[in-house]
């Protein structure tokens, strides 16, 4: 009996232990989001993830967004097998998605108020932040349907081609302001996470 109690307490112990483990790991400062930070514009991009017109087969109509999760990358359909290719960030380990969007909202210098979801994994974040340099969402934000996700700048351009956002999709400053300029809203943004064969 008493070595039962023994094992009971062991297994307690083990599993107030994860927990704990487990709480702290969840508000660690996620690397993507550094609320004030000024975006350091003397990052150099890797070549690849250089905004470039590139050849790229689409049956989708020209104007039409296509983001490859796996790729790191957001095609801007040009029609006649090409495409505008531009490097992004994309969501971290399970925060990756996939499915079909519209563009349904534009904004230049976008406010930033951190869904109550993302407050509870991060409680250090601020519940609210003003649109400018240091403004985690960048130069220019594009909303994707009624989701919370966006298209996004980012004041981090070392992030681009990573996987460390909750979800949203990130670029930086420039070439955010350079999509923001060729799509509408309604614009349709096809989002996939494996690359097609």
């Amino acid at each position: 009996m008493t070595k039962f109690r023994h094992l009971i307490w062991m297994v307690i112990a083990a599993v107030g232990l994860m927990l704990s483990v487990s709480q702290s790991f969840a508000q660690q400062p996620d690397v993507g989001d550094q609320p004030g930070l000024l975006a350091d514009d003397s990052v150099e991009l890797d070549p690849e993830y250089r905004k470039q017109m590139v050849y790229y087969r689409s049956t989708e109509a020209p104007g039409t967004i296509i983001i490859s999760t796996a790729e790191r990358h957001l095609y801007l359909i040009q029609g006649n097998g090409r495409a505008l290719r531009y490097g992004i960030g994309v969501g971290r380990d399970g925060f990756q998605w996939q499915g079909l969007l519209n563009i349904t909202r534009k904004a230049e210098w976008p406010d930033w108020t951190p869904p109550p979801e993302m407050i509870v994994r991060q409680p250090y974040l601020p519940r609210f932040m003003a649109g400018g340099p240091g403004n985690p969402l960048g130069a220019r934000a594009m909303y994707l349907g009624t989701t919370v996700y966006r298209i996004h700048g980012t004041n981090r351009p070392d992030t681009i081609g990573t996987a460390v956002s909750s979800g949203c999709f990130r670029l930086v400053n420039a070439d955010v302001a350079d999509l923001y300029e060729r799509v509408p809203v309604g614009t349709k943004v096809i989002v996939r996470q494996k690359p097609e064969l």
